[in-house]
């Protein structure tokens, strides 16, 4: 949830937030990440975003899970043209 809100925090001013949820919205739309345990020690984060397709926001999304998923992987490759 630190990772949120830094990251999306500093495009998106912060719009409602609980233990495990946290919601940003600007002038792109509205996004809400959630992180929740997975069994074991793996934790499945979720982002859902009000927009369709590819949009801005879609793109900031897509590029937050990567950089979350190179926290926990270092040896990841960013892919995609964010």
């Amino acid at each position: 949830m630190a990772q949120a809100a830094s990251f999306l925090g500093a495009r998106l001013t912060p719009a409602g937030e609980a233990p495990r949820r946290r919601a940003f919205a600007g002038s792109l739309g509205s996004v809400t990440v959630t992180a929740v345990p997975e069994g074991g020690h793996y934790t499945l984060v979720t982002v859902v975003t009000d927009q369709p397709g590819e949009s801005e926001l879609d793109k900031l999304a897509k590029h937050f899970l990567g950089t979350v998923h190179l926290l926990a992987e270092p040896e990841h490759v960013l892919r995609g043209d964010y």
